[in-house]
């Protein structure tokens, strides 16, 4: 059985943004129920030389939307990073996985051996576009996705394993 790179990278990916449109949803009732405005985390960090929470997402709508676009050999778009409320994080989610579900399965094909070139500082790296996604992409991707979780979670937003793996009820077997 084979599996397509196009599969991987946009099941994972669309998976990863509705988990973060899933959290902030969480920690905006949350807050609300306590009569605090859920603007409050968009600042919240763990600790003083990581990103915030506003970050976190912004690079995880950055690593999503250019892995996609590299990977397909089509444009990605630019979004400002002028998050500021927590419906200002939820659109940018939202413009992210409009973007990746609307790039056409067939826009990668080859995506497997792809050359692909991404800027890293003061260096480039070099990745076959299966090595590019699963060592680099998926990998820093969920980091972003769980740091942003952890941040919700540090604020005291009542989050769980099952939240962070946002299984649907297609997943969940009754016994028979």
């Amino acid at each position: 059985m084979s599996v397509s790179i196009q599969h991987v990278a946009v099941t994972s990916i669309t998976r990863g943004l509705k988990t973060l449109s899933a959290l902030l949803d969480k920690a905006k009732a949350h807050a609300e129920a306590a009569g605090t405005n859920p603007d409050a985390y968009v600042q919240a960090r763990l600790f003083e030389d990581m990103l915030p929470l506003a970050g976190q997402i912004q690079r995880a709508s950055d690593t999503a939307k250019g892995a996609t676009a590299r990977l397909a050999g089509v444009e990605a778009p630019s979004f400002a990073d002028e998050e500021t409320t927590f419906a200002d994080l939820q659109a940018r989610v939202a413009k992210t996985l409009t973007f990746v579900e609307g790039v056409p399965a067939s826009a990668f094909d080859g995506a497997e051996s792809r050359e692909i070139e991404v800027p890293a500082g003061p260096f480039t790296l070099g990745f076959t576009g299966q090595d590019y996604l699963l060592e680099f992409v998926l990998p820093n991707f969920q980091f972003h996705v769980v740091t942003a979780y952890d941040i919700l979670r540090n604020q005291g937003v009542p989050l769980s394993k099952r939240d962070y793996l946002n299984l649907g009820p297609e997943r969940v077997k009754t016994a028979a």
